[in-house]
């Protein structure tokens, strides 16, 4: 604990240091830092986390902190803070090149709407992801030649569920429409083998969220942008050519618990068809008991698994601080293998099965 510092204040003060150690924005880290100590001496950003900083910590409190305040850029509500975010045309290096000052002051500014995003789970819905999921996906339906059954954890607005309606290539080979505007082709590394060369056709898809999204409005698209790095313009790109994908390919997302909702969709096999459980970087924002109840839920759902109708799980979840692992347990067998590891941002993918 900093000298002098209140436990409140230091604790909240953690969430937003660790998030600066993780961060791969470069604009982020800098107001992350200065927010730390900002929160020590009880600046504004305290003034807005006050009575949040017992908040668990896979609740994310400083992405929904950086969220809100970003939300009000998109909005037009913070136009000094604006000209430092490249998401709205802006520059990190303007001015004398230090956006803490406007951030601080647009936070002071808004506390009721920056009080207000707090209130609201973190909702990032990172098409990049599906660069790396494709592995998994790809291998189960390589494996058993079924039209495949989708069901997502966490899906936010499901624009993963769409996967198959984009674009991946690699060294030559590649896989989806040609004529797709989600593309994927300069996230893969290496040499290994692709996961491209088998057919796959999705049957269904479903997704569950506890505060589902529909990006085709303009309330959900703008909630899903406030959630992006501002000085990353390709993640806006993608996930525009995403939504507008999403218009056309309909997913149901259901508002539901995760593991109610995953086993009530796994009770009954569904015949002549390869049902695939998947999630991404989801698995930090359940409680310890509630992973451990969706293993079980899984496992139980693998014991009736069968040739002919078959069970996947697949997920892409941290391992360290700077990959994610794409992990595939397949039943009946109970089999897991690591296909691919990822960026969190699903960028670089690397092949590591083939």
């Amino acid at each position: 604990m900093a000298s002098g510092t209140p436990a409140p204040r230091e604790r909240a003060a953690h969430h937003l240091r660790r998030q600066a150690e993780l961060t791969a924005s470069p604009l982020y880290r800098g107001l992350l830092t200065a927010a730390v100590l900002d929160v020590e001496l009880g600046g504004p950003c305290w003034a807005a986390l006050d009575g949040h900083e017992g908040d668990p910590i896979e609740s994310a409190l400083a992405l929904r902190l950086l969220g809100g305040v970003h939300r009000l850029v998109l909005e037009g509500k913070a136009p000094d803070l604006a000209a430092f975010y490249p998401s709205v045309g802006g520059d990190p290096e303007a001015g004398d090149g230090d956006p803490w000052p406007a951030f601080a002051t647009t936070v002071a500014d808004n506390l009721a709407a920056v009080h207000e995003s707090l209130d609201r789970p973190v909702q990032t819905n990172e098409v990049g992801r599906a660069a790396a999921l494709v592995c998994g996906f790809l291998a189960v339906a390589g494996r058993w030649g079924l039209p495949l059954r989708m069901r997502e954890l966490g899906a936010s607005a499901g624009l993963n569920l769409r996967w198959d309606h984009f674009r991946y290539e690699h060294g030559g080979n590649g896989w989806g429409d040609g004529r797709a505007a989600v593309r994927f082709t300069d996230v893969y590394e290496g040499e290994g083998a692709s996961p491209f060369g088998v057919d796959a056709v999705v049957a269904d898809r479903r997704g569950c969220d506890r505060a589902p999204l529909d990006a085709t409005t303009d309330e959900g698209r703008l909630t899903l942008m406030s959630y992006v790095w501002p000085d990353q313009p390709e993640r806006f790109k993608l996930l525009e050519d995403a939504i507008a994908v999403a218009r056309e390919v309909p997913a149901h997302v259901d508002e539901a618990d995760a593991v109610e909702w995953a086993s009530a969709q796994l009770e009954h096999a569904e015949p002549g068809t390869a049902t695939i459980v998947f999630h991404s970087i989801f698995i930090q924002y359940l409680p310890p008991a509630d992973r451990a109840a969706l293993l079980g839920v899984i496992v139980a759902a693998g014991r009736r698994a069968s040739d002919d109708a078959p069970l996947a799980w697949v997920r892409m979840e941290p391992e360290g601080l700077e990959h994610a692992a794409i992990r595939v347990t397949q039943y009946p067998g109970g089999d897991e293998t690591v296909v691919a590891e990822a960026g969190y941002h699903g960028r670089p993918v690397r092949f590591t099965a083939g």
